[in-house]
């Protein structure tokens, strides 16, 4: 079980690290910066012409992100499971759900760009179709609705306020990050309760990490 805690509390810290790295990406080598007023078929030219680097981007971000996604929810598992576990047989499938859907986000991206480039080559107009078909697909795995991940916080969070197994700051701000998390189902609140939930869930991971790795 310390091994898992262990392992736990690093997947953590590579979730911050992910999120952290993702924007910053994002925000630079990925912005076109003067892109207002694009038409679709301009945004997936600029799109294909770093193709590389924003498979590796989707790579690192959703895939391996989704990955430790899996062992910090098994080690979050083994943690509470003793204290809450009524909350933690809702709360566990619920992370490997949102795993799977941030893996298969970052999938249907990466394999995406590559049906694209061929047609594009071809159509450009039909490659830009397309694309809206795939963003929506992606978006609705894991791009802008974060109502599984907002529950499993919640659920988490709830679990370790009754069995102080992490710290009350901590749990708190877990309550926060999962109700942003759930109002992003709502489409007036989507956009900031999204951005709200992706920047308040690194200080979330750093501290689960931290405590995970000091608190075996």
């Amino acid at each position: 079980m310390v091994k898992l805690q262990k392992a736990g509390g690093f997947a953590a810290l590579f979730e911050a690290l992910a999120y952290l790295i993702g924007f910053g990406v994002m925000a630079t080598l990925l912005n076109p910066g003067d892109a207002e007023g694009w038409s679709t078929a301009q945004r997936l030219g600029f799109v294909l012409e770093r193709k590389g680097l924003f498979q590796a981007w989707t790579l690192f971000v959703y895939v391996l992100g989704g990955l430790a996604l899996v062992v910090l929810t098994a080690a979050i598992h083994e943690r509470l499971k003793d204290t809450a576990a009524d909350l933690m047989k809702v709360a566990t499938p619920m992370g490997f759900i949102w795993a799977g859907h941030v893996i298969a986000s970052g999938m249907v991206e990466s394999t995406g760009l590559n049906t694209l480039a061929k047609l594009h080559a071809q159509n450009v107009e039909q490659a830009a179709a397309t694309w809206v078909t795939l963003g929506a697909v992606q978006n609705g795995l894991g791009g802008n609705i974060e109502i599984v991940g907002g529950v499993w916080m919640i659920l988490v969070s709830a679990a370790a306020l009754r069995g102080a197994s992490l710290s009350k700051p901590l749990n708190y701000l877990g309550l926060a990050v999962g109700a942003a998390g759930i109002l992003s189902v709502i489409p007036p609140l989507r956009e900031g309760a999204t951005m709200v939930f992706g920047v308040s869930q690194i200080l979330w991971f750093l501290g689960a990490g931290i405590q995970l790795l000091r608190r075996p």
